[in-house]
Formats: structure tokens, C-alpha cells, sequence
């Protein structure tokens, strides 16, 4: 059984950062991905937070880029290489939505973090989401397209309320 997200934490960065990617060159592609990766790590650990839960989901699989790729437009690239069905279906739509979210809401991926503290995936570690919840002027003109919320809003829209409800905010932000 694989106790592992990174097949869905790779996967969904490559998904974000191929939707949503950077401008300026190498050095702009590696912050982009940095940031994506990170918003993805925190996401998916918030969505699979026990050992058990990444474990059924390296069983199941996360369900695949299908329906992102429809709203981001991804499934019109008629050029598209066939092999990239496999890294494909190990995109969760859940996972990028709510990436999304934290990448466009620094207040949401702060407290994000700070629910990860005490869980299966930090334990005895203390992972440094800086890039994510405090990035600089290069993190932010490198992730311009992926840090935009209204380029993110339909695929943030999609989960946002189940993601607020994960962290404890779903009844303050309604009401």
C-alpha cells in the first residue's frame, strides 16, 4: 500500500503549473513550481491528513484532471502527447481547488498551515511553506497566472466551501 501522496502532490503540480504557468524564464518556471508544489502539499495534506487516507488513496487513485482540464480549457490542446493520460488520472480536482484557494488567499494558506501543526504528514518536522503563505516580489511576478484570483476562481470555486469547512471556517464565512 502506498502511505505516499507524492504520485498526487506531483501530479497536481504539474497540472496548476501547466495551466497556470510562469513568465520570465528558468529561474521563474522553478518559483512557479515551488509555490504550486507547495500550495498542492498542503492541500493534499489537509485532504488526506492520516497515513490510512493517502494509503487508500494510492488504491484508488484521486480521480484525474478530466474535469479541470474542461474548465481550464487544457482538454481543447489537440496536440496533447497520449502518455499524458497516466501522470493525468493522478491529478485530484480536490487537491487543486483548494491549492488554488491558498495560492490566491494568504490569510486562507496561513491558517491552512497552522492546521496542519500535530498531524501524520508534520510530525516531528517543521516544513517551511514560506514561498507559499509569505512570498516575495520574485515568488509573486513568477506566479502571476497561478497567483491570480480571478484566473484561479473557477477552479478555487470548485471545493472552496469544502475547504473552509476542513479548517473550521465554513460557518463564520456563511453567515
Amino acid at each position: 500500500m502506498l502511505a505516499d501522496l507524492s504520485p498526487v502532490i506531483a501530479a497536481t503540480t504539474e497540472w496548476l503549473t501547466r495551466a497556470y504557468p510562469a513568465s520570465g524564464g528558468a529561474l521563474a518556471s522553478a518559483l512557479c513550481e515551488a509555490q504550486a508544489r507547495q500550495a498542492v502539499t498542503v492541500a493534499a495534506w489537509l485532504r488526506y491528513p492520516t497515513a490510512t487516507d493517502a494509503a487508500l488513496v494510492g488504491m484508488v487513485g484521486p480521480g484525474g484532471s478530466a474535469r479541470l482540464d474542461r474548465i481550464s480549457g487544457a482538454d481543447a490542446d489537440a496536440g496533447r502527447d497520449p502518455d499524458d493520460s497516466a501522470w493525468r488520472s493522478w491529478v485530484d480536482e480536490v487537491v487543486a481547488s483548494w491549492a488554488a484557494c491558498l495560492l490566491t488567499d494568504p490569510a486562507l494558506a496561513a491558517g491552512a498551515v497552522a492546521g496542519l501543526a500535530g498531524g501524520d504528514h508534520t510530525r516531528g518536522t517543521a516544513p517551511d511553506f514560506r514561498r507559499l503563505v509569505t512570498p516575495d516580489h520574485r515568488d509573486r511576478q513568477a506566479a502571476a497566472l497561478l497567483r491570480h484570483p480571478d484566473l484561479l476562481a473557477p477552479v478555487a470555486d470548485l471545493h472552496h466551501t469544502q475547504l473552509l469547512s476542513r479548517l473550521g471556517r465554513g460557518q463564520a464565512l456563511i453567515a
